[in-house]
């Protein structure tokens, strides 16, 4: 049984009833085609080094993997109401047809496969809900926008609000519940869980986190826990709550619960800090309409790089995270800024397996050697840092609103592209004003084209690969990358830096303007996957599309956990 299964299910009832005997239609793949699928990524065991950890913070870290764990179960129900339910019915078959549908719900989180566009691979499963299970069932968007725009401001806000799901009261009216009641049970679980931790651990900013979400998973208001959570300076980096808002496909509104748990890497730590003190800078050059530039970003952008100890929930399902910049709330990084963290044994993971067998096929002999980890490790990291500049509070006909809210579903993938691109645009700034390396520019392009291709892998109909898409084929149209008469893919540098401001500029300006409709409409556009990209992406059918982790230390912890005296059963 998959290792990950056990965080899965240790928040369900084994009693729940199974999923009912169907004849699967031919159409869906047998145990050797899911093998093939689930094979497209890599196994990777990640182990992190706990021997300077003493005791009582190895205990506290222990306490707060087995509350990561509950995301899991959470993030299932917030993709489907039908989650746990199929999951409890394909524990119980243990033939090998059933064995490898088990690990592909587990790798995916879900029935849907997340790099064939989310087509289902169990019988009797709807196609992905476009909604999630954020909203009542049989409801439609225009009757959940209706009723939001019919609602005094304050409960308007509340019902757009990350932390609400929308439900249906006894009046057959639309209501909205905190995710406080919604999931009331695993969050007192693991509010339970991070206070026994915040009472082990003798590390300050840590303990105010763990008690302050504590705090927040019960009262609903997550705004105290998100400061702490940028105030937090410990060796050990708990990321754990509802964040991002990609399951919900209405309107990007709702936030998904997930976890990371990782032990801070002081030196990489170090290193990299010294860009958080350019940031007003590149702000200030940003190439768009000065109006849309912010004078003063929020006092605090803390960067820290950690080595992965365990993730859950909308945080380990497909394709793993590289890396994240939160919170997302536009009141926290308005006053604060966001703190990005990197994972660094996560990223080393994907550069070896994945990045250089892809550059091999994508790239010619001679750009190969130009694909370096220090090029992709530091381009994550702008990536990372530029969610943070740029609009992000703006007005449109009059309205205070933000570009979330103002973009709706067409945020997420223009957002993404738009780190991606502007990530480019401030290397090459940091290198022009001589605070990075000007030997970096030999790389910097080449390994992000190689790149480009991985994240494509993806699926267009997922945020990154989109947003890739679209640069890809601007670079396509614009120049500044050339395809070679035997298929493979060059940068052309010449044009590549106009290329990248000139990208920067227009996506940057759609967002300052809460423009949807030319949001959405270059998406449709340039959001697709091109014939001579195509070719290339053929020809990677052997390599692996991203890694599958496998948590060895956490497990180490969780069994510790278990049986340590008084440890809740």
């Amino acid at each position: 049984m998959n290792r990950t299964l056990f965080s899965l299910l240790g928040a369900m009832l084994l009693s729940g009833p199974a999923l009912a005997e169907q004849k699967a239609p031919a159409a869906l793949p047998d145990a050797a085609e899911l093998q093939r699928l689930t094979a497209r990524f890599a196994p990777v065991e990640l182990s992190v080094d706990l021997k300077a950890l003493p005791d009582n913070e190895r205990r506290a870290l222990g306490r707060i993997v087995q509350a990561s764990q509950l995301m899991d179960a959470l993030f299932l129900r917030q993709r489907w109401a039908g989650s746990e339910t199929v999951l409890l019915g394909l524990v119980r078959d243990e033939t090998p047809l059933g064995r490898a549908r088990l690990h592909a719900f587990v790798l995916d989180k879900g029935p849907w496969n997340s790099l064939d566009e989310g087509r289902p691979f169990l019988p009797g499963v709807p196609a992905k809900p476009e909604a999630g299970n954020f909203y009542p069932a049989g409801a439609t968007k225009a009757e959940v926008e209706s009723w939001v725009k019919s609602l005094p401001e304050a409960q308007a806000k509340e019902a757009t609000g990350f932390y609400t799901t929308i439900r249906r009261g006894t009046d057959g009216k639309f209501i909205s519940v905190p995710y406080s009641v919604e999931y009331q049970g695993e969050l007192a679980q693991a509010a339970a869980l991070f206070r026994e931790a915040a009472s082990l651990t003798k590390q300050p900013t840590l303990k105010a986190f763990l008690t302050a979400r504590a705090d927040a998973f019960l009262s609903n208001d997550y705004y105290a826990s998100e400061v702490a959570w940028m105030k937090l300076d410990a060796s050990i980096e708990p990321t754990v709550g509802p964040y991002e808002v990609y399951e919900d496909g209405w309107f990007n509104y709702k936030a998904a619960f997930e976890a990371f748990v990782g032990l801070r890497d002081d030196a990489e730590t170090t290193k990299l800090a010294k860009f958080s003190d350019h940031l007003q800078d590149l702000e200030n050059n940003l190439p768009i309409d000065p109006k849309m530039r912010s004078a003063k970003l929020g006092a605090l952008a803390p960067i820290r790089v950690v080595n992965s100890l365990f993730s859950s929930g909308d945080a380990n399902r497909g394709v793993q995270t590289a890396a994240y910049n939160l919170p997302n709330d536009e009141r926290v990084t308005e006053a604060m800024g966001s703190k990005r963290v990197m994972l660094k044994n996560v990223q080393e993971a994907k550069f070896q397996r994945v990045l250089l067998p892809i550059a091999k096929v994508a790239l010619t002999a001679k750009d190969q050697q130009d694909v370096a980890f220090d090029a992709f490790f530091t381009h994550i990291l702008m990536h990372e840092l530029m969610h943070g500049l740029g609009p992000h509070n703006i007005t449109v006909d009059g309205k205070a609103t933000t570009v979330r809210q103002a973009l709706q579903v067409a945020s997420s993938a223009l957002e993404e592209a738009k780190a991606d691109i502007s990530g480019l645009w401030a290397l090459q700034r940091l290198m022009d004003t001589g605070v990075i390396d000007k030997s970096m520019a030999r790389t910097m392009y080449t390994t992000f084209l190689a790149s480009s291709f991985r994240s494509i892998r993806f699926g267009i109909d997922e945020a990154h690969g989109k947003g890739v898409a679209l640069q890809l084929n601007y670079f396509l149209d614009t120049g500044a990358v050339k395809v070679n008469a035997d298929g493979t893919f060059s940068v052309v540098p010449e044009k590549m830096q106009q290329s990248v401001t000139s990208l920067t500029k227009l996506l940057m300006e759609i967002q300052g303007k809460g423009d949807r409709k030319a949001a959405e409409a270059l998406l449709a556009k340039m959001g697709v996957v091109r014939p001579s990209v195509r070719k290339v992406l053929e020809r990677l059918k052997d390599v692996p599309v991203d890694i599958e982790p496998h948590y060895v230390t956490a497990e180490t912890l969780v069994r510790e956990a278990a049986a340590s005296p008084g440890a809740r059963k």
